[in-house]
């Protein structure tokens, strides 16, 4: 599966941004998605995931009561809104997919398959 990441940009303290993921190749039905994020000099880090077409959904501490993840199966994307961001929550953000077929919210990157090439998110104070 072929991930292309969009949606990024620069927003003052406070504000929201909606980020999107489109993918192309396999059923996009079949993967755990996730998105993670990598801010300068750090490690990348997991910030939220969703199941197959249930959509459960797992979220970092970090965004939890301030960013959603979606899908939309029809239209092969994933979603991550993202809601009052702060000067901390920018970084260059990912998308993510699990092996086809594969089972389970997973938050390492080491679980995650396919990347897409990033957004970047910036947040002014």
């Amino acid at each position: 599966v072929q991930l292309q990441a969009s949606g990024g940009g620069l927003v003052q303290a406070g504000g929201s941004l909606r980020l999107s993921c489109a993918a192309s190749g396999r059923t996009f039905s079949n993967y755990v998605m996730g998105w993670f994020r990598q801010a300068p000099e750090k490690e990348r880090e997991f910030v939220a995931a969703i199941s197959w077409s249930r959509g459960t959904t797992y979220y970092a501490d970090s965004v939890k009561g301030r960013f959603t993840i979606s899908r939309d199966n029809a239209k092969n994307t994933v979603y991550l809104q993202m809601n009052s961001l702060k000067p901390e929550d920018t970084a260059v953000y990912h998308c993510a997919a699990r092996g086809f077929g594969v089972l389970g919210i997973a938050t390492t990157t080491d679980d995650y398959r396919y990347w897409g090439q990033g957004t970047q998110v910036t947040v002014s104070s």
